[in-house]
């Protein structure tokens, strides 16, 4: 699945392209697509058209665009008015948003179209292809947020989330991410360090290649207990996985196959950069640059993999497996 350097990417290229635009009309080609909007393609389809795209917001892999209508929320229905609903976007195994103009053939497995308001030099519609319908759109409430800051990463201080995203915590890209909030969570857990890393109420946003590669920079194991980790150490590892993702966006991502891209169809590369997962059997570079025999071992964790380095990231005394 796509990870949080991805739909960032996404995030980005997509309020480039449809910030601002007013949705003209939908198609849905396949109804499977909009399955988790309960009431339906016509409800679906009345709740965007003619309803303007105010910004594009992410908070961990969560994706939505909240939405402007035609009739104005607010006092009387006057004034200046908060967004009730939003787009929300579930790119699932191979969800792929991409943008393009009218007369480009229909993708093979074209599901939703969303065609926009002109705008010089930008593409007239917004197409959602999925090879494997693991993913979707579907219309959502928006809701307060739990401490009045942005509901998530975008382009405007918008204090609104939609309801299926409320209940995770902030991502580390996130600006209003608070370190002593996280630290108080991952302390009460009293579980591994990578097994808080997954978990979208301490943390958003982390999944299994970025949770490998921010321990392997901060030197740390995964089955580190977290009851009784450092502030130092929760810290280290916070810095790191910020800086491994944000290495990854600068890259366009971790692009194992092409399935993901970006709203124009180009695939990342940070794949390339990866110091752990992925890498089992292969010699650990830290190591290796001073002359240690590290090499990165593959464990299962989880039903997944986990990969480490023996020798720079020892196992705890009583890890929490």
């Amino acid at each position: 699945m796509p990870e949080l350097p991805e739909v960032e990417v996404v995030r980005r290229g997509l309020a480039r392209w449809v910030r601002g635009r007013t949705i003209m009309s939908v198609e849905v080609l396949d109804p499977r697509s909009i399955r988790r909007h309960s009431l339906g393609a016509e409800d679906f389809i009345g709740n965007l058209e003619n309803s303007t795209v105010l910004d594009v917001v992410r908070r961990g892999k969560f994706l939505w665009m909240p939405l402007r209508t035609e009739e104005p929320r607010g006092p009387g229905g006057t004034g200046e008015a908060m967004p009730g609903v939003a787009l929300m976007a579930h790119l699932g195994m191979s969800g792929q948003l991409l943008m393009q103009e009218p007369w480009v053939p229909d993708e093979k497995h074209l599901k939703v179209r969303l065609r926009l308001s002109s705008s010089d030099g930008m593409p007239g519609e917004l197409r959602f292809v999925d090879q494997r319908i693991f993913g979707g759109l579907f219309v959502t409430s928006l809701v307060p947020t739990s401490d009045g800051g942005p509901g998530g990463q975008g382009e405007t201080p918008l204090p609104e989330i939609a309801e299926e995203a409320s209940h995770i915590a902030r991502d580390p890209l996130d600006p209003h991410f608070s370190f002593d909030e996280f630290y108080r969570r991952v302390k009460a857990r009293k579980t591994g360090l990578k097994r808080a890393l997954l978990d979208q109420g301490v943390i958003s946003g982390i999944g299994n290649i970025y949770a490998d590669e921010a321990l392997w920079r901060a030197r740390l194991h995964y089955a580190r207990p977290t009851d009784t980790l450092k502030r130092a150490d929760a810290l280290r590892v916070i810095d790191a996985a910020k800086e491994v993702m944000s290495d990854a966006l600068a890259a366009g991502g971790t692009s194992f196959d092409s399935l993901y891209v970006n709203v124009n169809g180009d695939s990342g590369y940070f794949a390339r950069s990866l110091d752990a997962y992925g890498r089992a059997g292969e010699p650990c570079r830290r190591c290796s640059a001073v002359g240690l025999p590290g090499v990165i071992k593959r464990e299962q964790f989880m039903n997944r993999s986990s990969y480490s380095c023996p020798i720079c990231q020892p196992k705890p005394r009583n890890g929490r497996w």
